[in-house]
C-alpha cells in the first residue's frame, strides 16, 4: 500500500497546483485572442493543465479509498492487539462508571470507528489541499490588484469563524453519535449472553426495549448534525455570493477603469471560486470531523491500563514460584484477593480449591502476570514477573486453561508446535488422525467437543516446555477414564516442573502434595488435602466433585449394576482410538 500513499500524496497537491494555474492561463489565451496575437502556445498550455488536473484527478480517485483501506487494517489490527492486551479482570467500578467499554462497545469501536478513523488521511489531506487551494487564489487575486485581495478577504474572514463553529459541533455530534451506538452495542451483547434466561422469563419485549433505549440519542445526535450542516450551508452559500460578487464587481471597475485587462476578469473569477471553495466543501469537512471523532474513540482504548512488561530475562532454576504478601484491590482500595504467603518449591505440585467465586482462577492468572498483584509480588526463581518481558513470561509460566482458544489459521499453528509426544500424552492423536486435513485444517472449520479441546490446549501447554505450568480446570470436561489418562501422562510429561492446579475434583487435589483452599479471595488454609479433609466444610467444597467421581462401568458390573448408554458410546469410541466421552457434547471452536 505505500505505492497508494505515494500517489496519494502526488496527485492531489498536483490536481490542486494544475486548477490554480488554469484561471491564470485562460485570461492569457483570452488577452491574445482579443488583441489578436497568436495563441497557439497558451491553448496548447492550457490543454496540457486540462491534463494533467484530469489525470492527477483520476489518480487521486484511485489511491484514496486505497489508503482508506490500508489504515483502517493498520488501525484495526492495532486495536485488536490493545484489547487482547488491556489488564484483565476489571472491577465493577471500571464497567459500571464506564471506564472499561463492554465487548460491544470494543465491537462497535472496531467495526465503526476504526473504518471512521481510517478516513483520516484522505480526510485531512483534502481539506489541506482545499485550504492551500483557497491560499494561492488569494495570492492570484492579489498579484492581479491588491484591491481584488482585500474585496475578497473582506467576506471571507466570518467564514473561517463559521467554518471552525460548524467543525467543533461536528466533531461533539460525531462523539456522541459514535458513544450511544457503543451503548447499544453493548446492551445488545449482554442481551445475548444471557438471551436463555430472557426467554425463559418471556421478557423478550422489555428487553428489547431495554436495548433500544439509546436510540432517542442517536437520533437526536444526527438531527443536531442536521440542523448545524444546514445552517452551515445555508450561512456559507449566502457568504460565498457576496464575496464573489464584490470580487468580481471591484474586477470589472478596474478593467472599465484600464487598470486591468479584459483576460484579469476572466482570472479574478476563476481565483474567485477557487478562494471559496474551501468554504463550500462542507461534505468534505463533515467527513474530517467524522474521522477526528473515530480517531478519538480509537485513542480512548490506547490510552486504557494494561498489564505491564519489564524487560528482565528468567535465570536458571528450577521454577519455584512464590507469592509474597500478594493482594489484589478495588478501585475502592478495598481488598478483595489476599494477602497470599504462599511458597511453591520448584518441581512441587499445589492444587488450588474453593466454591465458585473463590478466587481460584484470579490466582491462577497472577502466577504468569496475566493480572499483576496490587500489593507484593510473583517470583519465579527470584524474579518477580512484573520484571519479565512477554517472551520471558511465556518461557516461566505456561497455561492450559478450561476453556482454550485456538489461535491462528490452522491447527498446526494453533497448537504452536505441539508435536507427536506431546499430543499423546494429551491423548489428542487419536481424533487429530482422522481428521481430514490433519493439521492443515482450518481453525473456524473444526468441530469439537469440550473435552477434545481441553486435550488440544493441553498438548499445546507441553510443547511450550514452561518451567511452571498452570492447568485451570484444564480436565472438567474429560470424563473420569481419559482424565486419568491424561493425568497421568501429564504427571510424567511434567515430571520436574513446578505444578499449580486449579480444580474442584477431590481425586486430583489428593494427588497434589498440598491443597490451597481459596474462600472468598482469602486463603483459608493450606495443607495435605489429608489434613484438610477433617474439616467439613472441605469436604463441603468438594461435594460438587463427588457426583462426578461416581463408579466406573466396571466397579457397577461387578456390583450387577448395568452400563449407562453413555458410557456404552464411550467404550466403542475409545476401542475406535478416540473419545468423546460421556459428557463430551460436540460444539463448533468457536
Amino acid at each position: 500500500m505505500r505505492g497508494s500513499s505515494v500517489a496519494l500524496t502526488v496527485s492531489v497537491p498536483l490536481e490542486a497546483a494544475a486548477t490554480l494555474a488554469l484561471p491564470g492561463v485562460a485570461g492569457v489565451v483570452l488577452d491574445a485572442v482579443l488583441a489578436g496575437r497568436p495563441a497557439g502556445w497558451a491553448v496548447g498550455g492550457l490543454a496540457a493543465l486540462l491534463a494533467v488536473g484530469a489525470a492527477a484527478s483520476a489518480l487521486a480517485a484511485a489511491a484514496g479509498p486505497a489508503c482508506t483501506a490500508a489504515d483502517t487494517v493498520a488501525l484495526r489490527g492495532a486495536l485488536v492487539r490493545r484489547v487482547l492486551w488491556l489488564r484483565p479482570f476489571p472491577s465493577a467500578v471500571e464497567r459500571l462508571c464506564g471506564e472499561r467499554p463492554g465487548p460491544g462497545d470494543l465491537t462497535a469501536r472496531l467495526v465503526g470507528a476504526a473504518a471512521d478513523a481510517g478516513a483520516a488521511r484522505a480526510a485531512r489531506l483534502a481539506a489541506a489541499t482545499a485550504l492551500v487551494t483557497s491560499a494561492g487564489a488569494v495570492l492570484g487575486l492579489g498579484v492581479l490588484s491588491p484591491w481584488l485581495a482585500a474585496a475578497f478577504f473582506a467576506g471571507v474572514l466570518p467564514g473561517v469563524v463559521l467554518v471552525r463553529l460548524f467543525m467543533r459541533t461536528a466533531e461533539d455530534v460525531f462523539v456522541r453519535y459514535q458513544e450511544a451506538q457503543g451503548r447499544l452495542a453493548d446492551r445488545l451483547a449482554d442481551a445475548l449472553a444471557g438471551v436463555r434466561t430472557v426467554r425463559a422469563a418471556g421478557a423478550q419485549r422489555q428487553e428489547a426495549a431495554r436495548v433500544l433505549g439509546v436510540l432517542p440519542e442517536l437520533g437526536d445526535a444526527g438531527r443536531a448534525l442536521w440542523r448545524a450542516q444546514r445552517r452551515t450551508v445555508g450561512q456559507v452559500t449566502l457568504l460565498v455570493a457576496a464575496v464573489e460578487l464584490t470580487v468580481l464587481g471591484t474586477a470589472g471597475q478596474l478593467v472599465a477603469a484600464g487598470q486591468l485587462p479584459a483576460g484579469a476578469f476572466a482570472a479574478a473569477a476563476g481565483w474567485a471560486a477557487l478562494g471559496l471553495g474551501f468554504f463550500e466543501q462542507v461534505e468534505a469537512l463533515v467527513g474530517v470531523a467524522h474521522a477526528r471523532a473515530g480517531l478519538a474513540r480509537v485513542r480512548e482504548v490506547a490510552g486504557l491500563p494494561g498489564p505491564g512488561a519489564g524487560g528482565r530475562e528468567l535465570p536458571d532454576g528450577t521454577g519455584e514460584l512464590v507469592f509474597r504478601s500478594v493482594l489484589v484491590r478495588d478501585d475502592e482500595g478495598a481488598v478483595v484477593f489476599g494477602p497470599l504467603e504462599l511458597t511453591v518449591p520448584g518441581g512441587a505440585t499445589v492444587a488450588v480449591v474453593g466454591r465458585s467465586g473463590a478466587g481460584k482462577s484470579l490466582l491462577a492468572a497472577l502466577a504468569g502476570g496475566l493480572r499483576l498483584p496490587d500489593g507484593g509480588e510473583v517470583l519465579v526463581d527470584g524474579v518477580p514477573v512484573a520484571a519479565l518481558s512477554v517472551a520471558e513470561r511465556r518461557r516461566a509460566v505456561g497455561y492450559a486453561f478450561e476453556r482454550p482458544l485456538l489461535i491462528g489459521p490452522a491447527l498446526d499453528e494453533a497448537l504452536e508446535g505441539a508435536g507427536p509426544a506431546a499430543l499423546a500424552a494429551a491423548r489428542a492423536d487419536g481424533f487429530l488422525a482422522r481428521l481430514p486435513h490433519g493439521g492443515r485444517t482450518p481453525v473456524g472449520e473444526l468441530q469439537l467437543s469440550g473435552g477434545e479441546l481441553q486435550r488440544l490446549g493441553l498438548a499445546r501447554l507441553l510443547a511450550g516446555n514452561a518451567r511452571v505450568v498452570v492447568l485451570d480446570d484444564a480436565t472438567s470436561s474429560l470424563d473420569a477414564a481419559t482424565e486419568h489418562q491424561v493425568g497421568r501422562a501429564l504427571h510424567e510429561s511434567t515430571r520436574g516442573r513446578t505444578r499449580l492446579v486449579v480444580t474442584h475434583r477431590a481425586a486430583v487435589a489428593a494427588r497434589a502434595g498440598l491443597v490451597v483452599w481459596l474462600d472468598g479471595g482469602r486463603v483459608r488454609a493450606i495443607d495435605t488435602h489429608g489434613a484438610l479433609l477433617a474439616d467439613p466444610a472441605y469436604r463441603a467444597v468438594l461435594s460438587g466433585a463427588a457426583a462426578d467421581e461416581r463408579p466406573t462401568a466396571g466397579e457397577r458390573r461387578a456390583t450387577g449394576e448395568r452400563p449407562t448408554p453413555d458410557e456404552r458410546r464411550a467404550a466403542a469410541e475409545r476401542r475406535d482410538g478416540g473419545n468423546p466421552g460421556p459428557g463430551e457434547r460436540r460444539a463448533p471452536v468457536c
